[in-house]
Parts: structure tokens; sequence; C-alpha cells
């Protein structure tokens, strides 16, 4: 795995992973496939350097075996790890 900074206007790892830590706006956390609601319309993350950025946030890395090639494939790849990975 190599590790690579995040694409611009992607934000697929706002979107597709589940999160079960609160977030600013999502005391719940989030369902997978449902979009943060700090997910700006530039597909950013509007906490990403404010001190409410959930520590889960913040400590998942942009890896080529998360992120792929383009955003649809960074969809994909968080998608089938979600599914793998959720609640059978």
């Amino acid at each position: 795995m190599s590790k690579m900074e995040c694409r611009a206007g992607c934000g697929a790892c706002c979107i597709a992973p589940s999160l079960s830590s609160p977030i600013p706006g999502m005391p719940g956390g989030k369902p997978a496939g449902v979009p943060c609601v700090q997910l700006t319309a530039e597909l950013t993350c509007a906490v990403y350097d404010h001190p409410d950025r959930p520590a889960v946030c913040a400590s998942f890395p942009a890896m080529q075996d998360h992120c792929g090639e383009n955003r649809e494939e960074a969809l994909k790849l968080l998608r089938d790890w979600e599914e793998k990975t959720g609640p059978l």
C-alpha cells in the first residue's frame, strides 16, 4: 500500500464508509453510502483542519488500495471494503 495525497474533488471516504463515531452535525455517526454533512459542494471536508474533525476521519490515510485511480474507483473500493467488514 502506498500513501498518497487526497484527491481533490473526490470525497469518497466521506460517503462510502459507515462511521459509528459522532461527527459535527451527525452525533450518531453516519451510515454507509450517506454523504457526511461536513462534505462540501466541492467534495472536500468542511472540518478537515478543525479540532472537531473526528479522530477516525483524521486517522484514515489516503492510500492507493483505498483510493484507486479515480473517484469512481475509490467509491467502489470503499463500498466493497464496507461490505466485507460491516455487520452480518
